[in-house]
């Protein structure tokens, strides 16, 4: 086995590692512009609005991919991990309900303070059970991804980020 692939056979790891860094740091972003804003801004919630939306669109589309390419190729190579992804598409449904959730509180925000720490509320528990996945996920999974020979996009599999 040349360089080239062995490098390949571990990216996928890597990747999802990369793909959760990402996210936990728009998570960031967001509860930072939620936490930090201006109260007497000429628009208290745009930006808040903007981050959320892209933070709870990444979020989602990260999940589909998986749920699409990533989990349907580990069960078909590697059936003995049926339950882990069970638990790990139960995960995606959890955090479906979250974000939608989420997305309801932010189409109901016009008041700047109550729609702040409602959003806050919201975020905590979107990021609660995020970390909680993802810990999982990489622990299930890393050995499996560390040598899984899938030759499809990174974007397919893991979605855009």
């Amino acid at each position: 086995m040349s360089e080239g692939e062995k490098a390949r056979l571990v990216a996928w790891y890597d990747e999802m590692q990369a793909v959760h860094g990402r996210l936990r740091r728009a998570l960031e972003l967001v509860r930072d512009t939620a936490h930090d804003g201006d109260p007497n801004p000429s628009d208290p919630v745009t930006d808040l609005l903007v981050y959320c939306r892209g933070f709870c669109t990444a979020l989602t589309r990260h999940h589909t991919a998986e749920d699409a390419v990533l989990f349907p190729e580990l069960e078909r190579r590697h059936p003995n991990l049926a339950d882990v992804l069970r638990r790990l598409r139960q995960d995606h449904g959890m955090i479906a309900y979250l974000v939608a959730d989420l997305e309801h509180a932010l189409d109901r925000a016009t008041d700047p303070a109550a729609s702040r720490d409602a959003v806050v509320r919201h975020l905590d528990g979107v990021g609660a059970i995020m970390e909680s996945h993802f810990r999982y996920e990489e622990r299930a999974l890393g050995g499996v991804l560390a040598a899984l020979d899938l030759r499809a996009p990174r974007r397919d599999v893991l979605g855009p980020l």
